[in-house]
Formats: structure tokens, sequence, C-alpha cells
């Protein structure tokens, strides 16, 4: 069982999480807007380090671990919005994601899950996935469905480095905003060496951009991360997901996407799923 508060919380981060997602695949080309948004966040967390401790010793390798996981996942989301809808690409990737987190978290790292929290985290993953692949509209491009398939993989490790190097914190805010901070520099030297400084300057033209997607991807990780030290690191990496909901919404609201029963059948199930999570 998840507690309420935890359980609302982590309903909040899926909201802010597909809130950004939608800002990285609406106005600028994927490359940049996910750039923008890794930059800005790492820009709002700077001024919230002096008010944490400072990580120590080997919680720092956990640390720049997951700076390098969440890079790559960037890098694989950035080809995955340029090959795929919003609508098909963030079902795919964040439905796979916890299964993985599940099955590594219980067969390897000593993870236990009472028998309705892993019903109700392959409930809910078969939703999102469903939810992509039997959807209205033409099918994902099989590129499409590689490289969501990629960045889920990320995810799920980036998640269960998370949840372990949380736990071993002085704080879940102190591991959450070191990260956020040498995260955004790692993608802002990617996007450096591969674009140049022009591009990179060019980036602040659209700085308002950034600040909501920055704010919105800050609050939602640093959330996701307190979760992970009060519940199982699956339950909350599934319960994460229910975020394509709110990515289904934004994506016929914002980007005029199709929803069709397929995905409407399919949101029922993560509902269900969610249940079980909370029950």
């Amino acid at each position: 069982m998840v507690e309420p508060l935890v359980f609302a919380a982590v309903l909040a981060a899926a909201a802010m999480h597909a809130g950004w997602n939608a800002l990285a695949k609406r106005g600028l080309e994927p490359a940049r807007a996910v750039t923008l948004i890794a930059i800005a966040t790492s820009l709002a967390a700077l001024p919230l380090l002096p008010w944490v401790a400072l990580p120590r010793g080997e919680l720092w390798l956990w640390i720049v671990g997951s700076a390098v996981l969440h890079t790559a996942y960037k890098l694989a989301l950035i080809e995955a919005y340029s090959a795929g809808e919003l609508g098909q690409v963030y079902p795919i990737a964040r439905g796979t994601a916890p299964l993985i987190v599940a099955l590594v978290g219980v067969l390897w790292l000593g993870e236990t899950l009472a028998p309705e929290l892993f019903a109700g985290v392959l409930v809910l993953s078969f939703g999102v996935i469903l939810m992509a692949l039997k959807g209205s509209g033409p099918r994902p491009e099989p590129a499409a469905i590689g490289y969501a398939l990629a960045t889920a993989c990320a995810i799920a490790a980036y998640t269960l480095v998370d949840g372990h190097g949380a736990r071993r914190a002085p704080s879940a805010a102190s591991f959450a905003l070191y990260l956020f901070v040498i995260d955004g520099a790692m993608i802002a030297a990617v996007f450096l060496a591969r674009w140049g400084p022009r591009e990179m300057i060019g980036l602040a033209r659209h700085w308002r951009h950034g600040l909501i997607g920055g704010t919105l991807s800050l609050g939602a990780y640093w959330v996701a991360i307190w979760a992970m030290t009060q519940a199982p690191i699956a339950a909350v990496a599934a319960l994460r997901e229910t975020s394509v909901l709110f990515a289904l919404l934004l994506s016929r609201v914002l980007l005029g996407e199709r929803l069709g029963l397929g995905r409407l059948g399919a949101a029922l199930m993560i509902l269900a799923g969610a249940v079980l999570v909370r029950a």
C-alpha cells in the first residue's frame, strides 16, 4: 500500500512531468526544447543548493552516475520525439520502464512488492503501452518504437539509481538538487559540442518556454525522488506513469493529436492499475 500523501504527491508530479514533455514536443525542435528545459531546471536548482546538505563520499558516484543516465535518457527522448507523436512515444517509453524497474528491483536488488502492488504495476504498465499501440491514427514507426524503448531502459536505470541513492543521501532534496545541476551541465555540454555556441545562445530567446518547463521538471522529479524514499521504488515508478493520462489530454488539446476509443480504454486500465497500487 502507498500512503495517501505519497500517492497524491506522485500524481501531482505525474501531471507536471506530462506538462514539460508536452512543451518539449510543442513549438521548439525536440533537441532544443529538451536541452532548454534541462538547463532551466539546473538554473532553478542552483540557488537552492545552500539550503541542503552537501553530499559526501560515495554518494557522489550515485549522483554523477544518475546524471549520466539522465543525459542518455534525454538524448534518446530527443530522437524518439523526432520520430513519432507524443501520444505514441510517451506511453511506450513510460509504460515499459516500470516493468523493468519492478523486475530488476525484485530479482536483483532485494525490493519486495506485495501481490496487489505487483499486480497494479503490471496492469498500469500494460495500460500505458496499450494506449500507444491501440490508439487511433497510424501505428508508430519502427524507429520511434526503438528510441522509445531505449528511453524506457534509461528511465528504468536512473529510477533504480536515484531511488537507492536518495536513500543514502542526507535528504531527498540534497540528492535531487545536486543531480539537477550536474545533469543540466552535462546536457548543455552535449548540445554545445553537437550544435555549437551560436545555437546555444539562440536558446536564450525562448527563456519563457524554458522557465515553465524547467519549473515543472524540477518539481516533478524532486517529488518522485522523495517518494522513492517513502515507498517501494517500483510502485512509485508505476504511479508516475499515470502521467500518460495527462499527456493524453495535452496531446489532444495542445498538439491536435487524435485520441480514439483504444486510448480511452487504455486510460481505464491505467486508472485500475493506480487503484491497485494504492489499495
